[in-house]
This record gives C-alpha cells, structure tokens and sequence, in this order.
C-alpha cells in the first residue's frame, strides 16, 4: 500500500498554487506541464470560472475544434448561467452541434458578435483572424505544448496575461514543411510555444500537476520514470484499486495469454518471430485485430474507483494505436473482418488526449530494418503507452532491442538547440526492459 502519498491532497495542493498564480499573481504567463490525465482539461474550466467569477472575462484558446468544443460543454455542465462566446470558423459545419442545445452559449464567426462575454473559446487558428478588438486581460491556452510559437506569436496581441497548460511528454507541434534553417533560434515557429515562451521568459512561474487520475499503480511508474524524469508524477489509485477480469477463461492461444498477462499486470508485450516487413505487417495487424475480439469475446470487465460494481469493458473503451495511418487502416479492415465495430484505431497524433480502458499498440519499430527519428519520438510512443486505465498490450516483432543497440545517430547536431531528454532511444529501451517482464512469445 502507498504510505505517505495522499494523491488528492498532493493534487489540491498544486491546483491551489496554480489559481493562485492566475487570480492573484503578477507574471505575463504561468505555465503548467501536466502528465496523461492529470485532470488539465479541469484545471482549464476551472480556472476559467474562477475568473470569470471574479470580474476577469477571458478568451480560450485550444488547438482543434473539438477541444474547443469540449470546453464549451464541459462549461456549461459546470455553470448553465454562464455567458459563453463559441468562436467558429465560416464553414458549413464549424462545431458540434451539440452546442445547440446549450442555452448559455452564443456561437459566432465574428468575435465582435461575442464581445462582454465572460468567456470566448476557440481554436488558435481562428484567433490568429481576430483583428481591431480591445485586448482580453487573461488568456488560457490550452494543450500549449501542441501549439507552434508562429501560432502563439500570431495572437499574443490579444490578450495581456495567460495560463498555459499542457503536456510536455506528447507529441512535439506539426509542420508540413521543413524547419531546418530555424533549428536553434529562440524564434524557431516549428517549436511549442511553452518552450519558445520560456527561452525568452525564463523567470516566468512553471508549476505541475502531480498526479495521473488515468494511469493505474502498474503503469505510473513506467511512464513517469521514461517520460518524464524531470516532472514526476504518481498515480491516483493504489495497487488493487483498479481490476481487469474475464468471463470467458483462455483457450491457450498468444492473443488470450497476452490479455491475461495484462490483467494481472496492467502490461503485456505479444512477441512475434523477428523479421523485417511492409510497414502493414499483415501478421503484426491481425494479431493486434485477434487480441482485441478475443478481449470482447471473453467478457471483460473493470473494478475501479468509478464504480462499486464491475463494468463491461465494451468497444467503445478500447483502443489501438498506431505510428501510420496506413496501419491503422489496415487495422480497421483486419477488425472488420473479425466483425469488430465501435473500436477507437488511430494515429498517436489523434488519439491524443483521449482515456480508454484498455489499449493494444502495434510498436511503431515492430519489424523495421532501421530506427528514424519519427519512430523514436519520444511523444509518439509517450502517447501510445499512456492512453489506458487498466491495462496495454504492445504487440511487436522480435529484434527492436538490437535494432535500437545498432541504431546510428544520422541526424546532424545543429547548434543550440536543447537536447530532448529522455531520447527516443533511451525511452525505447525503458519501456522494452519493461515489457519483457510481461512477454509472450507467439508465432501466428
């Protein structure tokens, strides 16, 4: 048992400090690095109410429309009377229409429309259009460590002081195009806007939030040591809080050994024989598609902290992940073949911020004959690991160890520019050491 730790105190503590820092400090910006369900979208509403409820009307600012909109509803639950601005883009569907029912919010494509609001919410696309307003006193913005500086400099006019929350283990900002001749400037617009901020605002407060209410006691520790050594966190359930358990007991094969290992666990690595492949590894594919109906068929079902009673572990809160879309299509059509619907198969990039109970990941260096710098990103496979409540599983070709022990360092040092720790490398080999704790040898 945990001794010592009391995780909803430690939690209140942080977020105390935080709205603090916000209501009554003096900095330009307060930034707050925040683990894989940590509760940042919380902290974001919030420290919106707080605000608002204070006399500061404030602007909101997210990176997709559907964090914009989640905003906007989890808001609403909070405070029906609230007066909330929703600012869209001109296209045909702009936003959820979900929103439609809330009779709090007013939806426009002109911020003029949404002036004396308490609170305006949109994506920093849109803001960057904002032009002749009188500036907000607050900002909050959200997931700023997926937000590019170029897109932070294009509306830091708006507004005079900002919060900004965000993750520092996912995935670095996306560029379409190269960024090479920036590498090393303060300035470099393909890097997060936290870390240009700081480089050019070093004094300005940085707090965390220190603790996981996602990640269970077995998966904590891993992520936080891999991830994050710098900012740890712990998990808000102890050991035994939190069971995986089956209906259907195992017919002996790799995919229902693996799962039980994970139930046990909360870990388990299905090991195919080692061979380079096509990036759609058909094996690879079917066994991540057989792992998941074999988990549906056997009735699996969660004990956690939510619920006295135990909860089927439905379609719906399961995930894959993947490093490409073309394996997640692959995926999808491998599901549809078992007669599988209703399961979340997508990209690190787009599974980003989401929960699900159970997660299965095809490693992005399964059967690879080298080892690039997209698939030793540390984010990518941050966001992989860390998406689950109760238990991942990881399948994956034999020889990514030695793939990684022969990987040379191709890409060019460039002056200046702050070494990313932990590297894709040595997160590689922190969560393999892991997993082969909990590994099952398979040949299909």
């Amino acid at each position: 048992m945990r001794t010592g730790f009391d995780p909803g105190a430690e939690a209140a503590r942080a977020t105390g400090a935080i709205l603090d820092d916000t209501l009554r400090g003096s900095s330009r910006g307060i930034v707050v690095d925040s683990p894989p369900g940590a509760g940042k979208s919380t902290l974001v509403v919030r420290a919106a109410l707080e605000l608002a409820a204070a006399g500061h009307p404030l602007m909101v600012i997210a990176q997709t429309n559907a964090q914009v909109d989640d905003l906007v509803v989890r808001l609403a639950e909070k405070d029906p009377e609230l007066p909330v601005g929703r600012l869209h883009s001109s296209d045909s569907d702009p936003y959820d229409k979900v929103l439609d029912g809330l009779a709090n919010v007013t939806k426009s494509a002109k911020a003029a429309d949404l002036a004396g609001l308490d609170i305006v919410i949109s994506t920093a696309a849109k803001w960057a259009h904002v032009k002749n307003v009188e500036p907000w006193g607050h900002a909050i913005v959200d997931e700023a460590y997926q937000m590019r500086s170029d897109a932070l400099l294009a509306v830091a006019g708006l507004f005079e002081r900002a919060l900004f929350v965000g993750d520092p283990g996912q995935l670095d900002p996306f560029s379409i195009v190269g960024a090479d001749q920036w590498a090393g400037l303060t300035y470099d617009p393909s890097a997060s806007a936290v870390s240009t901020l700081l480089a050019h605002n070093p004094e300005l407060p940085q707090h965390r939030l220190p603790v996981s209410w996602r990640l269970p006691a077995s998966a904590a520790p891993l992520v936080s040591d891999a991830f994050y050594p710098y900012t740890p966190f712990r998990s808000g359930t102890d050991h035994g809080d939190r069971k995986l358990s089956f209906g259907v007991a195992s017919d002996g094969s790799g995919p229902d050994r693996v799962l039980d290992e994970a139930a046990e666990s909360g870990w388990g690595l299905l090991e195919l024989p080692a061979r380079h492949t096509p990036r759609t590894d058909p094996e690879a594919v079917r066994a991540v598609a057989l792992v998941v109906r074999r988990l549906l068929d056997r009735g699996g079902v969660a004990t956690s902290e939510r619920a006295e009673d135990p909860v089927p572990v439905t379609a719906d809160r399961v995930a894959v992940g993947t490093a490409h879309r073309d394996q997640a299509a692959a995926v999808r059509a491998a599901l549809a073949e078992l007669g599988v619907t209703g399961v979340a198969v997508d990209t690190a990039n787009r599974l980003q911020g989401r929960e699900f109970d159970v997660t299965v990941v095809l490693h992005p260096l399964s059967g690879r004959p080298d080892a690039t710098a997209f698939h030793l990103e540390t984010g990518r496979l941050c966001v992989l690991a860390s998406r689950h409540r109760h238990a991942c599983v990881v399948v994956c070709r034999e020889g990514v160890a030695d793939l990684l022990d022969e990987h040379p360092s191709t890409e060019p040092v460039q002056l200046g520019v702050t070494v990313k720790f932990p590297d894709g490398w040595e997160a590689n080999h922190a969560v393999l050491a892991h997993l082969a704790e909990h590994k099952v040898r398979w040949k299909p």
